[in-house]
């Protein structure tokens, strides 16, 4: 005959099996959802980016052409030229934002940089020293540093892929600088 313990303990270890499976479950549901969690945002920022209004957003950015800062400041400050303000601020803070979100493990940086990295990278390249000059000026000295910091990153993935880039990326904008001062 079985004994009443015995069916007892049986019990017990069926409801403790039970409990070490639902909660194997949520972990990996909880995973799977931050996942995919992360890869929606991911996405969600960069098809702002992919847009045909975010290309051409992008484009005019890359042919902006200056000799220096104050030259830049003349042509493109705030004060002088607010619609191309708004269109780089608008891409600079976005670009900050999704740093911001990859410094904090919100996003995957093979996801940025496959889903439209270049676009960071080549803007951060452009607008380096100018960013740089306005936090000496009139910016806080912290200014942009998740874009810097999400550039940088996908700079070293850039690289690594291709060491010849960052020689070809400024070949490419002197070519274009002259073939905007020689009309």
């Amino acid at each position: 005959m079985i004994d009443l313990a015995l069916l007892q303990s049986i019990s017990y270890m069926a409801g403790a099996l039970g409990v070490c499976v639902g909660a194997l479950s949520f972990a990996f549901n909880m995973r799977a959802t931050t996942k995919n969690r992360r890869a929606s945002l991911t996405n969600n920022l960069m098809n702002s980016f992919l847009s045909e209004e975010g290309m051409k957003r992008w484009n005019e950015l890359l042919t902006m052409n200056w000799k220096n800062f104050e030259d830049y400041h003349r042509k493109y400050d705030s004060t002088v030229n607010p619609d191309n303000f708004a269109k780089r601020e608008s891409f600079w803070n976005t670009c900050d934002l999704i740093g911001y979100q990859y410094r904090e493990g919100l996003v995957d940086i093979g996801t940025v940089y496959n889903a439209g990295g270049f676009l960071i990278v080549e803007s951060w390249l452009k607008f380096k020293s100018i960013i740089e000059e306005y936090r000496k000026t009139e910016y806080a000295i912290d200014e942009y540093e998740n874009y810097e910091y999400v550039a940088n990153a996908l700079i070293r993935i850039k690289e690594k892929r291709d060491p010849s880039y960052m020689k070809k990326f400024k070949e490419a904008q002197d070519r274009y600088a002259m073939s905007t001062s020689n009309p």
